[in-house]
């Protein structure tokens, strides 16, 4: 079996000069499922006491932003995010991860039964006292078949719970307008998910910036209070059905898909 766990390890591409050494990444090639789908992974290593960035990083970092141009027989790629730790740094709060981080990827084809080469680079922001970008390539053939790799079954393992899963009842998001966007409330009816909940809110739009949220709760009634304004100082239409929502507790995280008007 470990013959077959074969991992490439490719040279880091950053930042000319001493930040060369910050970051490295490796392919574990993973295996193909019965339905076509093929699940691989990218480790991020880290230098000790680095720390990089989960989807939604905070006010204090950068999401991780995947390319896959150069590719052979994929039509689309997914990325999957463990739940991040919660890092607190000159009063910023950012999400992220440290040391290292397996980010599994679910691959699909043109041609499941032929091999899937896959080139690109990811793009991420690599933290200690200030955040550096850094650019990762990454190319490599993945098999036809494969064979599981613990490293990404523990890394989906370390996901959100679904709503169902964490008994969501009703999610309902107000909407009102502020001068230079909108604020968002969202009222979720779910049991606690631990001490020092946080709520994250995130908008389809990339170029729509959301602020830290304000979270009360009473019982099974979580708030969370959220501005949101366009990059653009724009006016914009919020689709209440497209905004995320991930509760972040000491037991659990949920992953939470929309919201409605009541």
């Amino acid at each position: 079996m470990l013959a077959l766990l074969i991992t490439l390890l490719l040279p880091t591409s950053a930042l000319a000069g001493p930040f060369d050494d910050l970051a490295s990444i490796e392919i574990l090639p993973g295996w193909r499922n019965a339905d076509g789908e093929h699940i691989a992974g990218l480790r991020i290593t880290l230098e000790p006491g680095w720390k990089t960035y989960w989807r939604a990083p905070g006010d204090a970092g950068i999401p991780p932003q995947f390319s896959f141009a150069g590719s052979d027989n994929i039509t689309a790629v997914a990325p999957h995010f463990p739940v991040p730790d919660i890092f607190n740094q000159n009063g910023l709060r950012s999400l992220g991860y440290e040391n290292s981080i397996v980010f599994p990827l679910t691959i699909f084809s043109n041609d499941p039964d032929a091999p899937i080469q896959i080139s690109g680079q990811i793009d991420i922001g690599v933290c200690e006292d200030v955040c550096i970008p850094v650019t990762l390539d990454f190319d490599a053939l993945l098999p036809i078949i494969g064979a599981r790799d613990t490293s990404i079954t523990a890394a989906l393992i370390d996901r959100p719970l679904s709503q169902e899963e964490a008994n969501v009842d009703t999610v309902i998001c107000t909407i009102d307008p502020i001068s230079d966007g909108l604020r968002v409330t969202a009222a979720i009816d779910v049991p606690t998910t631990g001490a020092n909940e946080i709520v994250v809110m995130e908008a389809a739009d990339p170029n729509i910036w959301v602020s830290e949220a304000d979270v009360t709760r009473e019982g099974n009634n979580l708030r969370a209070t959220v501005d949101m304004v366009h990059t653009s100082g724009t006016a914009f239409a919020l689709d209440r059905s497209s905004v995320r929502i991930t509760v972040l507790g000491a037991d659990q995280a949920i992953d939470i898909q929309g919201c409605t008007a009541s």
